[in-house]
């Protein structure tokens, strides 16, 4: 049995802490936010909207605590709150921890990626990974197994949390290409509103189109990035499709359906996609990396572009060469 600390309360907080006591048998703590209401209540009735929690589950509000609870900690909150919890776990000064961000995403500010937020705030003494890929909070929890990704700079730590957290539920990769992984990741957001756009408006059939176009402009973006540009065809992009792209469980595609429709209720809230489409951007402009189905996202959600032309702007089939080969 390991110690195991879970930073975070959501869905996918929630079901980190499930799958470490129930499918690993691990000593987890819980850490949320004294003030949030929905944290109050899990630690009231050990069950939220997406799970009920084993009850060797333990909880805490004291930040310090968490963090000097366990040597492996996991991270799975919004991405776009990284840089605030970030100066929060620094002051905690951790050191010799192995942290693993469990969320997908890019700073929408900054535009850098969350192990580099982290990484700015804490000693080198501690590891950083990232454990990313497919998979919903409904299907894993009742059975469905998985393959998933973890990716870190250091190789040795990789393996190591390979073998500490596979299970028959989930399989793990590994990579080092940590750019790769963490940008095709978030980007892998930004292309579920596009399906989303496209269930929205009845054009479910270019989903095809949407997978290809999309895993080729996000490839050329790690790329310049100084990433493996085959990173984008791997686990953490094209590989989390299936459950972004097609699932009913995929909050971002969601989201670019009911914006298509101009349903959108406050029971969906914004999507994690919508920052990152900000974000993912910024990032081609500055790399200089022609990214159309990127930026007809973000005209659409940001500079209230017209939703008639989306198809035409999401692929401009005649003005590309697949691969840019003749």
């Amino acid at each position: 049995m390991s110690k195991i600390t879970v930073l975070g309360s959501g869905r996918w907080a929630s079901f980190h802490a499930w799958y470490q006591i129930e499918k690993l048998n691990n000593d987890v703590l819980m850490w949320g936010r004294a003030e949030d209401p929905y944290f109050k209540d899990l630690m009231k009735t050990n069950k939220n909207g997406y799970i009920e929690l084993p009850k060797a589950l333990q909880y805490t509000t004291d930040l310090d605590e968490a963090i000097n609870f366990a040597e492996t900690i996991i991270i799975a909150i919004s991405a776009q709150a990284m840089q605030d919890f970030s100066q929060k776990i620094g002051k905690c000064n951790p050191q010799n921890k192995t942290f693993v961000l469990c969320m997908k995403g890019i700073d929408q500010n900054t535009g850098e990626r969350l192990s580099q937020i982290l990484r700015k705030n804490i000693a080198d003494s501690n590891d950083i990974c990232v454990w990313v890929g497919p998979g919903h909070i409904e299907e894993l929890t009742v059975g469905q197994p998985n393959v998933m990704i973890i990716s870190g700079d250091n190789k040795a730590k990789v393996r190591e949390l390979v073998a500490k957290f596979e299970s028959p539920l989930i399989s793990f990769l590994r990579s080092s290409d940590l750019i790769g992984v963490e940008v095709g990741a978030a980007a892998k957001n930004v292309m579920g509103i596009a399906a989303g756009f496209l269930d929205g408006l009845g054009k479910s059939s270019l989903k095809g189109a949407l997978m290809a176009r999309g895993c080729y402009e996000v490839s050329l973006l790690i790329e310049k990035m100084g990433g493996n540009k085959m990173t984008a065809f791997g686990m953490s992009h094209l590989g989390d499709f299936e459950a972004t792209l097609f699932s009913k469980n995929s909050h971002n595609r969601r989201y670019g359906e009911e914006f298509m429709r101009d349903c959108l209720s406050d029971k969906i809230g914004t999507a994690e996609g919508v920052g990152t489409t900000k974000a993912m951007y910024q990032l081609a402009q500055k790399f200089g990396v022609d990214m159309p189905i990127t930026s007809t996202i973000y005209r659409i959600l940001y500079e209230n572009g017209d939703k008639n032309d989306v198809i035409h702007d999401l692929f401009k089939i005649t003005t590309h060469k697949e691969f840019n080969y003749e």
